[in-house]
């Protein structure tokens, strides 16, 4: 039906295969859902698998349509780029994954699996539609945003896959998860309080940089932190520091996006609703869902309603029956 299962991140399967996405295919991602469900939560890897997700997708050339969400980083050549440093470990998880459900592609799996970790800390429903074909053509390296530059960088990586600026706004609020780690990209820290929840904290943060994070006379390349005297100037309860890039900086830097920060950090629920949209536009770079797929849906969301229609129906008619049976019994007592 679809891709086989490699053996390991490190030995795809050699050959993608025609995907076919029907009912059966689509019971599958939500059988697959539930199952990264449970992982992301036991294993508290949600930021880990956003990245996965982005890092994958982020690849995408609208001009010449390559890239973007196939799968791709799972090949050597892709995972060893600098920019997916640490990657390793959730390309790992996600085999646990493929392995329960080899019909499904590694672009489709990797993309649900960002989904389902914003869906499980607390973030917007993302509306998934499956359908990727997997490749094992790699893109050239340099290709993702750089933390060390500012907005026209951020412009320029975004425009190039078709993205706006409300785009690139709202899809950096996903900093909201997580942080920075020595050993991966040579920092360390947080960007919010709760790196485990979903929520629009990051803006937050953000507006309160300028105070919060003034920047050291010889901070890191494309780095703002300063440890301060108390815990409202910049570190968590914990004493760990929070921090932003100079990508993040740019946001409050530039006119057009301190705009949508400011809507933002005054707005959760616009900031959901701006979000869940960008990242399913960042998901579907240079895929177009067969026109059928969403009857597909249709029909298995319509059945599995009809099914527990029909299920409520049998348990009231029974209910009922039971329910005249003992009114008979009790009244025949009496007489």
């Amino acid at each position: 039906m679809a891709v086989q299962a490699s053996t390991s991140a490190s030995a795809p399967a050699p050959t993608p295969a025609p995907l076919v996405v029907n009912a059966e295919y689509y019971k599958e991602i939500e059988r697959a859902r539930r199952y990264l469900r449970a992982l992301i939560s036991s294993k508290n890897c949600a930021p880990m698998m956003l990245r996965l997700a982005f890092h994958d997708a982020g690849t995408y050339d609208a001009l010449t349509k390559t890239g973007g969400p196939n799968g791709s980083i799972r090949n050597p050549q892709e995972l060893n780029h600098s920019a997916n440093r640490g990657l390793e470990t959730a390309v790992d998880l996600c085999e646990k994954v493929k392995r329960k459900h080899p019909c499904i592609t590694y672009a489709d799996l990797y993309q649900l699996a960002g989904v389902v970790a914003v869906e499980v800390t607390g973030g917007p429903t993302i509306h998934f539609v499956p359908g990727r074909q997997d490749s094992l053509s790699s893109p050239k390296e340099g290709l993702l945003p750089d933390a060390n530059k500012g907005a026209d960088h951020l412009r320029s990586v975004f425009n190039r896959m078709g993205l706006e600026d409300k785009d690139i706004v709202a899809l950096s609020g996903a900093h909201t998860l997580g942080g920075a780690h020595k050993q991966v990209s040579g920092f360390d820290g947080k960007w919010t309080e709760e790196p485990w929840k979903f929520d629009n904290s990051y803006f937050k943060e953000l507006l309160k940089s300028s105070t919060k994070f003034p920047t050291p006379s010889n901070p890191p390349t494309g780095y703002s932190q300063q440890k301060p005297s108390s815990s409202a100037a910049g570190e968590d309860s914990t004493g760990r520091r929070l921090f932003i890039f100079s990508t993040d900086q740019a946001l409050i830097k530039d006119p057009k996006f301190l705009e949508y920060v400011m809507l933002y950090e005054q707005d959760e629920e616009a900031f959901f609703r701006d979000y869940a949209a960008s990242h399913k536009k960042l998901s579907e770079l240079g895929f177009v869902p067969p026109t059928w797929t969403s009857r597909v849906i249709t029909a298995v969301k319509n059945s599995s309603t009809m099914a527990k229609t029909a299920a409520g129906v049998a348990f009231a008619t029974t209910a009922i029956a039971i329910t005249f049976y003992y009114r008979q019994r009790s009244q025949r007592e009496e007489e």
